[in-house]
């Protein structure tokens, strides 16, 4: 399995979905800088995003069309990674989740360097 290694000051997951999109933020040290559930809009993405845009790496899962995500982060210069759902779900246990909590463990690889791209 090959793993996203790069280190970023602050790592973003990202569950998306039709409607809505599940963002994570943390602070290297581990601390949840932003967690909440957004509609599947570009503006509000870009909102969540621009606390902490300039030290960020974001990684989404590749369940649902994603490549609107990527050109969203391309002009801003944030690094987008995707993500193979099914290895992420295999390396954190795969029980039935939330939306929300699927977003930190997502962050939580990207963070820890062992997030499995597609």
């Amino acid at each position: 399995m090959r793993c996203y290694t790069k280190q970023h000051k602050a790592s973003c997951g990202v569950e998306l979905h039709a409607r809505t999109l599940s963002l994570c933020i943390l602070h290297p040290s581990g601390a949840i800088l932003f967690h909440r559930t957004r509609k599947t809009r570009p503006g509000m993405c870009l909102q969540a995003l621009a606390p902490s845009r300039s030290a960020l790496g974001v990684a989404v899962a590749c369940l649902f069309p994603w490549h609107w995500r990527a050109d969203l982060c391309a002009p801003e210069q944030i690094p987008c990674v995707l993500g193979h759902a099914l290895s992420m779900t295999a390396l954190h246990g795969g029980q039935a989740t939330t939306d929300q909590s699927d977003a930190q463990k997502i962050t939580g690889l990207l963070r820890g360097a062992r997030l499995p791209q597609a």
